[in-house]
Parts: structure tokens; sequence; C-alpha cells
């Protein structure tokens, strides 16, 4: 299937599903990948996790059930490969495009984690999914099924623009409810506070996660694009302020240069592999770009 060259909210109004666009986008480029572009963590190890609602009954190991008098399900070496999440930013400042017709921030985003999950599935690897601004919104574990993915594709199709950003809090939460290590994708504008952002990247290193960050920013946040006089609108706060761009633009580039800066040098420190995103860019292009050169270093 030929892969789309142009990925605006045009096209994900008139396809209808993110699952079938995801679909699309991923088969444009899975053939050229050689190599998976996520490393494996159990890939020679099985392990016993506890029955839960849904689970087939042919996998309960009965001599373990004997033994505790409690179900279990072994997770065979395929279904261990690995286990991906992908952690979205819903906050409002994610709601943001310069340009009519173009995506949002949030649009980009959720197109690039439904690609992410699809390939992860592709490759008999388990993918989840959580949302969050200040809060954990959802939370869909890791899981190796078709209705699964359907139900991460839901989700992403009709995520909204949310509350107040706050990073750190929703990552820390997800950090000390994971039971076993993998992968974790951060996507988000990283509007807060650069050291906490770290800290709580931090925590997934320290227990053992693999971790990708995908900074989504617009083309007018990169650039700063404004040529006249301009109401800037908070978008989280409400708060509105008039601005001369001419006057703004030295120092707003200054500040992003040194914002870009200690995230792309914090996610070096800690090993995380850090990678920005600009929503003007072709989805399929861009992350297919960067999954191949991941795939190469790994």
């Amino acid at each position: 299937m030929a892969t789309q060259h142009v990925i605006d909210a045009g096209i994900l109004a008139r396809v209808g599903s993110m699952e079938l666009l995801a679909g699309s986008i991923v088969e444009g480029f899975i053939l050229g990948l050689h190599k998976s572009p996520f490393r494996g963590f159990s890939v020679e190890f099985a392990e016993y996790r506890q029955y839960a609602a849904g689970d087939e009954i042919r996998h309960i190991d009965w001599k373990v059930f004997a033994k505790t008098d409690r179900y279990y399900i072994k997770q065979f070496e395929e279904e261990t490969n690995l286990a991906g999440t992908v952690v979205l930013d819903a906050s409002a400042s994610m709601g943001y495009a310069s340009k009519p017709g173009q995506l949002t921030k949030l649009q980009y985003g959720a197109t690039v984690a439904a690609c992410l999950c699809n390939l992860m599935m592709r490759q008999r690897d388990a993918a989840g999914l959580m949302l969050f601004d200040q809060d954990v919104r959802t939370v869909l574990p890791p899981r190796l099924r078709p209705a699964h993915l359907k139900r991460i594709m839901g989700e992403l199709q009709d995520v909204q623009p949310g509350g107040d950003t706050h990073i750190s809090v929703p990552l820390h939460q997800l950090a000390e409810g994971m039971k076993r290590k993998g992968l974790v994708v951060l996507i988000s504008d990283l509007l807060d506070d650069p050291a906490s952002i770290l800290s709580a990247l931090q925590h997934f290193r320290f227990l053992g996660h693999d971790v990708m960050v995908l900074h989504i920013m617009d083309p007018a946040e990169l650039h700063f694009s404004f040529d006249t006089l301009t109401e800037f609108t908070d978008l989280e706060t409400g708060e509105k302020q008039l601005v001369a761009p001419e006057g703004m633009r030295p120092v707003y580039m200054r500040e992003l240069d040194a914002f870009l800066t200690t995230m792309k040098r914090g996610c070096a420190g800690i090993k995380a592999d850090y990678h920005l995103l600009e929503t003007s860019r072709p989805i399929d292009l861009a992350l297919s770009e960067y999954l191949h050169r991941r795939a190469q270093r790994l």
C-alpha cells in the first residue's frame, strides 16, 4: 500500500479511522525496516502473572494453581519480547496549531502514537497507552491482542486537549506502577520545567526501562514566524498578551535554544533517546526516518 506523503487534519477527517490511518502509514515504511527499532528485554525469559478477566483459560498453569490456590498465566517468550508504553501529553497546550487545516500538536502526537502502537503489535510486541495532562487520564497496560489495539486506537481518535501541563507527576505514577522493564515513549511539547521532566525520565531509566522522547512542536513555535502585532493567548491559563514580534523574536529564540539544548543534553545524560518532530512535516517521512536511524543504532 502506498504511504501518504501529506497528512493533515483533512486526511484524518476523510479516513475516519485512526486505526486505518496508522496502518496505512506503517505499511508504507515497515518493509524497509530490516531491524526492529525497539529493544527487547526478555526474549529468552517466560514469567507468570496473575490471571485477569479476558485472559484465555488454556494459558492457566494448573500446577501453580494446585500449589497456591490462585490462577496464574504463563507468559511465553513471544509475549514478553517487549512491553512498550506510549505516553501522550493531552494537556491544553497540545491543542495548538498555527494555521487552519494544519494538525494540532495533539492530533500529530496522537497519530504518531497510533503508528508506534501499530508497529509494535505487527512486530509481536505488546503495546500500551497512557494519556495525561496534570493528571493521569487513561492507562491501558501493554497487551498483544487485536482487540487491545482497537481500544488504543479508539482512545487516540477521541482524545481532546485537557487541563494544565504537569508532566512529572503522571510519569512518576506510571513508573511506580510498572512491574517489568520495557520501552516508554513520551510524546509531548514538553512545556514544563525541564528539571522535573528529566527527573521523571530518570525514574524510568533507574528502573531499567528504555526511554524515547518525541518532542512535538508547531513550526510557529520553532521559528517564531510572526511579523505583525500579535495577541498571544496561553491555552492553559487563558492569559492574553499583545506582543510586537520584531522586538520579542531575539529574546524568544534565545530562550528556545536554551530550552532545547537543556532537553537534548539532559536526555543524552540519562541515555534517553530524544527526537524533535515538527508538525508541518509529513508524519510518515518524519517517523520512518527517525525509526530507521534508531534501528541502526540498536
